[in-house]
């Protein structure tokens, strides 16, 4: 009996190896895009300060991104089922792709994300939620407000990678302006789609944008 259990536990232990082999060695889905500099996105950095500040950006890009899915989220929560559904949920998904090609980004660079995510889940799905239940007005007017001050970020970023050195940039600036765009799209469809009629727009939108900020700049340290 201990001879066939020993070998019955040899033959598992074969089965396992050449399973875990197989996993290993199989292609994955949607590799990431290798250029002819031998990187990704980013080049390896020349020195802790370089890469820092490559941290930084990155760090905040993604809590940014994973910010406006959670806003998404809730505001589909309260009208998906309504006209505005297909809308909200076509601008969520390219927020979805954002969020994954910067975790991917991440991933590949070993950069820690901003310890903040669980309260930004919580708080970004709350402000989708909240300014939905007051209308769809309101809940573009929260999409302008996001938008706005997301793009307007990505263009701080921009200017500073231009200044830095635009051609050891090129990858990660193509990405950045990507984004940035389909930012803006997002904010002029919440202006299309009557943001500025709901009353109090000006002030909430201003408080609105000053916690965009905020949270901005813990996200770049923490």
């Amino acid at each position: 009996m201990q001879r066939a259990a020993h070998g019955a536990l040899q033959h598992w232990a074969i089965n396992v190896n050449l399973s875990t082999a197989r996993q290993c060695l199989k292609p994955r889905a949607g590799p990431l895009l290798v250029t002819s500099r031998g990187y990704s996105v980013l080049p390896p950095p020349r020195d802790t300060e370089e890469k820092a500040m490559l941290d930084r950006m990155l760090r905040v890009d993604h809590a940014g991104e994973y910010g406006a899915n959670r806003i998404y989220a809730g505001q589909m929560a309260v009208l998906g089922r309504s006209k505005m559904g297909p809308l909200i949920q076509q601008m969520w998904d390219q927020e979805k792709k954002h969020l994954a090609k910067f975790s991917e980004i991440l991933a590949e660079n070993r950069v820690r994300p901003t310890i903040l995510l669980p309260i930004w889940n919580v708080t970004g799905f709350l402000l989708g939620a909240s300014t939905a239940l007051l209308g769809k007005e309101a809940a573009m007017a929260c999409t302008v407000a996001v938008e706005e001050t997301i793009a307007a970020h990505y263009n701080s970023q921009i200017r500073a990678l231009m200044e830095e050195d635009p051609d050891r940039y090129t990858e990660l600036l193509t990405i950045i302006k990507e984004f940035r765009d389909e930012e803006l799209e997002h904010h002029d469809t919440g202006l299309e789609h009557n943001a500025e009629s709901v009353p109090g727009y000006w002030l909430l939108k201003n408080a609105i944008q000053l916690g965009c900020r905020a949270a901005i700049c813990i996200s770049e340290r923490v």
